[in-house]
């Protein structure tokens, strides 16, 4: 099973304060196991919503939205993509990652495709696979 596992962001990050040397050191070190595992898919951080923009959808209408944002309490700091056997893995490894001070990670599976049953297409199940193998042959 896939997890994304979302790390949350906040004031300081939308000031462009980066955590202390020895938060970067811990997180390296957790970020080895999580390989060394082969859990470990992807693990990205992300800039401050300052250089992000959001696409806002209305009927035809598509309307660009500037950053800095000003809700906060929503951001989404960084990620990782973890391939665990069951929720139950991904739990006890966050539970290991080097967070404080009352910080919340969220855990949510990917939805498969298998899990749509029926709802999709089977020519839509079929143009996924292709382009995930797709997108796999080109990053190797």
């Amino acid at each position: 099973m896939r997890v994304m596992v979302i790390v949350p962001g906040g004031e300081e990050m939308e000031k462009g304060q980066l955590p202390p040397p020895e938060l970067f050191e811990a997180m390296d070190r957790f970020n080895q196991e999580l390989v060394k595992a082969g859990v470990m898919l992807v693990a990205e951080g992300l800039t401050p919503t300052s250089k992000a923009r959001k696409v806002r959808f209305e009927g035809k209408q598509r309307t660009v939205i500037d950053g800095p944002f000003t809700e906060t309490k929503e951001l989404i700091g960084g990620f990782w993509l973890l391939q665990v056997r069951d929720m139950d893995e991904a739990v006890e490894w966050i539970k290991r990652a080097p967070f404080d001070g009352g910080v919340e990670i969220e855990i949510r599976p990917v939805a498969e495709l298998e899990e749509y049953g029926d709802a999709i297409p089977e020519s839509v199940k079929e143009s996924e696979r292709r382009m995930r193998q797709q997108m796999e042959s080109s990053r190797n």
